[in-house]
């Protein structure tokens, strides 16, 4: 049954509203402006400002609107010679101590404080004192403070308190001596950090890599998505002269709600990077050479054509849109290749077979909150997935049991029920003891679960999952890279099936469920439609295992962005071409490739993601392209037109979604419950064993080049265990010789005893990381 209403007067008006919400709250469902500061509907009530003061029928002074409930019959009136007296003596006393520096205020023009001043503020002061001066702190690379405009409204602080769950920012002080500031002098660590910017109501705290770029009214907002995590965080990109400058959170409740990472905040950076590819190149006799766009094609078009289709191979960017990634496949399947693959960083594809169109979460974004169990295996969510993150992190402050299977123990801004935790082979072992816990083992499965052992802890998430109204077990980007990611997955909907859990994928990148649907693997083509066994082409490891005569490469650098970085490296070294669809062209890609093509980052560009949840979400290009850089989807269709490939007469992104669309009419996006024959456990290399994940800010070409987020060094950081590291008699921040296969590399040393005993931990998508080989395996450490 529904709430009943209560009717209140507003100003006159009759409007009806839910009990026990405040003024504030019923007054903006109206669309009726009350003024204030402190205020923000998804933080805590502070009262602290007063803006939002107004005249309340029989009160014997104004009451705080936003600290004041609903009661039926209640009059209110907001604009009375009463409110707007409140109003105006408030504002003279925020203004009181703020400089008069609007002309070089980055939010000069957008500014709550300015935009009040001339509405309620008065045309002169009272006070003649000098104004108090606040020393400015450093809070790290991604953040300007100017504390002296602070006016104390702690959205800030509640901010951190309770959405990004860390208590970094405080008031600290009383009176006039009151400051805004980080309880210790240190930078801001919150992977949210970014939206304190967005929601200071001055220019208290603005953002440091676009200080100064812009003024708000000198730029273009272009709507967005974000495409560094699977989320697909709504964004506006401001562009100033055709070139981007800032991006900020766009508000959509059933994805993102109002907040955006720090990691789709400022990777925009990367895009005017200093190796940035300009103009098509050829390689002629060892020399890179500036060619003409037809040039260009025409040399592709006579490579593809003159190399045996079973020897060429493409390597898909999970990040490329859904346009892309279909043209591509669709133009080497009408060459009869099937070798193409987004899947980079996986290395066991046993049960592809059995998988589902694409990779889901299994349920809406928004109803991962309402969950009463989760278990995360491979997942450090909190870094890959920050706004799914944040959507458990509200399960958890609900009561919900939030329970992990990892390599490593992750500091999590939440409560976590259990924390299991192991190198590759026990992270196995604890999933099968699990699937022992909670119920019937299916024969497929057999082999997987002997001689396990099932501990209290074991049992206790067997239970909780049981136990739940809603449980959900979700597999992240660890378990996808684990060397038995199908028995992963198979033990997983065991569990799932036993405890009645919803089972779903933390999908690695913006586009990898897009990249299922639109055929960017070797054994489908788009919207699923399977290609018998004998014509099924290679998967990205046995592409490069194979050591094939031809890749194309979709806005990938294969020394980051596959599990073995070694392998691939080898592989792009004795083929007889490599071709480049890029944006950014390292020195490692020019010593070889092949053949550059410029391509446009996600910014510059139309096209559509699919996210975690199912949802396709188009975008337009927000910037104009650098010099000859064209539009991926633009490159594919011309070089199609080359080859000869009907079909390829688009004249906009549109019109390739749409026909995917059409494609994928009546099929509906769900996960497979459908298990292989058989899974067997492989033997485990004994010794010291390498654990992986993919450092935060080295995911992707875009945000590795994003200067402000990658101030910190740790490109040649090694993490072991305080004991391991005395076993084997080396010292705190030594240096080491890692030996990986074939693979070598140094490092130093950082110790973290949350990293599993006889483990190594190496950070992926780094420098250290393109040295070695597969992300998990045995690795040899000996001091240097």
């Amino acid at each position: 049954m529904s709430e009943e209403l209560v009717t209140i007067k507003i100003n006159d008006q009759e409007i009806q509203a839910k009990p026990g919400s405040m003024l504030i709250e019923a007054a903006d469902d109206a669309g009726i402006h009350i003024p204030r500061f402190c205020y923000h509907k998804k933080l805590s009530i502070a009262a602290n400002c007063r803006m939002c003061l107004v005249e309340v029928e029989r009160a014997p002074k104004p009451m705080p609107a936003c600290a004041t409930p609903v009661n039926d019959g209640m009059k209110v009136w907001t604009r009375s010679e009463k409110a707007l007296s409140a109003q105006k003596d408030n504002m003279e006393f925020l203004l009181i101590n703020h400089p008069l520096d609007c002309p070089i205020c980055d939010q000069g023009g957008e500014c709550e404080l300015q935009d009040l001043s001339v509405k309620s503020g008065g045309g002169s002061s009272n006070f003649k004192e000098i104004k108090r001066v606040v020393v400015d702190k450093d809070i790290g690379s991604l953040i300007a403070t100017e504390m002296t405009r602070c006016i104390q409204c702690t959205r800030c602080v509640r901010f951190g308190e309770e959405i990004a769950g860390l208590r970094e920012m405080g008031a600290l002080g009383r009176g006039d001596r009151m400051e805004i500031g980080t309880f210790v002098e240190q930078s801001l660590q919150s992977e949210l950090s970014g939206n304190i910017i967005d929601i200071c109501p001055v220019g208290a705290l603005t953002a440091k890599p676009s200080r100064y770029k812009a003024r708000p009214w000198e730029v273009v907002q272009t709507p967005s998505i974000a495409s560094h995590d699977s989320v697909g965080s709504n964004i506006y990109v401001h562009s100033f002269r055709q070139h981007v400058v800032r991006t900020v959170a766009r508000e959509n409740e059933a994805v993102n709600e109002c907040w955006i990472s720090d990691r789709d905040r400022f990777s925009y950076e990367g895009v005017n990077a200093e190796d940035r590819l300009l103009k098509p190149m050829i390689k002629q006799d060892g020399v890179w050479r500036d060619v003409e766009w037809s040039d260009a094609l025409e040399a592709v078009a006579e490579r593809i054509k003159a190399t045996d289709i079973s020897q060429l191979g493409a390597l898909v960017s999970p990040r490329a849109t859904l346009e892309e990634q279909y043209l591509l496949q669709k133009m080497l399947r009408a060459c009869g290749v099937n070798n193409i693959d987004h899947r980079l960083r996986q290395s066991d594809f046993y049960d592809q077979g059995v998988a589902p169109i694409a990779p889901s979460l299994g349920i809406s974004i928004a109803e991962l909150e309402a969950q009463n169990a989760v278990l995360l295996i491979g997942s450090n969510v909190r870094q890959e997935q920050p706004m799914i993150n944040h959507r458990l992190r509200k399960a958890a402050l609900k009561g919900a049991d939030i329970m992990t299977v990892n390599p490593r123990r992750y500091d999590f801004n939440y409560d976590v029920a259990n924390q299991l935790v192991g190198n590759a082979s026990e992270m196995l072992e604890q999933l099968a003891a699990i699937a022992v816990a909670s119920g019937d083992i299916p024969s497929a499965v057999e082999d997987l679960v002997k001689g396990v052992e099932v501990s209290d802890s074991i049992k206790a998430i067997a239970e909780s999952l049981q136990q739940a109204d809603k449980a959900i077990i979700l597999l992240g980007n660890i378990a996808v890279a684990h060397p038995q990611y199908s028995a992963l997955r198979a033990l997983a909907m065991v569990i799932a099936e036993n405890t009645g859990a919803t089972i779903g994928s933390l999908v690695e990148s913006a586009n990898t469920a897009g990249a299922w649907m639109a055929g960017a693997v070797p054994h489908r083509q788009s919207a699923g439609q399977a290609i018998e066994q004998e014509q099924a082409g290679k998967n990205s490891s046995e592409m490069l295992t194979s050591k094939l005569k031809m890749f194309i490469l979709l806005d990938v650098e294969p020394e980051f962005d596959c599990d073995d970085p070694q392998l691939a490296l080898s592989a792009m070294n004795q083929a007889e071409c490599v071709i480049a669809i890029t944006p950014f062209a390292s020195e490692a890609m020019k010593s070889y490739a092949d053949i550059l093509l410029p391509a446009s980052t996600a910014l510059e560009t139309s096209g559509t993601f699919v996210n975690a949840e199912g949802t396709w979400q188009s975008f337009m290009g927000a910037s104009k392209l650098p010099e000859d850089a064209r539009p991926t989807w633009k490159i594919l269709r011309v070089l199609g037109n080359a080859l000869n490939v009907s079909g390829f007469d688009y004249v906009s992104s549109e019109d390739v979604r749409d026909e995917l669309k059409l494609e994928m009419d009546g099929i509906t996006q769900t996960d497979s419950n459908e298990l292989m024959q058989i899974y067997q456990k492989h033997s485990v290399d004994s010794g010291v064993q390498r654990i992986s994940e993919v450092s935060t800010y080295k995911s992707d070409s875009l945000v590795r080049r994003a200067k402000a987020l990658n101030v910190t060094d740790t490109e040649s950081e090694v993490y072991m265990n305080s004991g391991d590291v005395d076993k084997l008699g080396l010292s705190a921040s030594a240096t080491v010789r890692l030996v990986q296969g074939t693979a070598e590399a140094t490092a130093k040393i950082v110790i973290d005893d949350n990293v599993s005993e006889n483990c190594v931990l190496v950070l992926g998508g780094t420098e250290l990381a393109s040295s070695l080989g597969s992300s998990f395996g045995a690795i040899a450490v000996s001091a240097v």
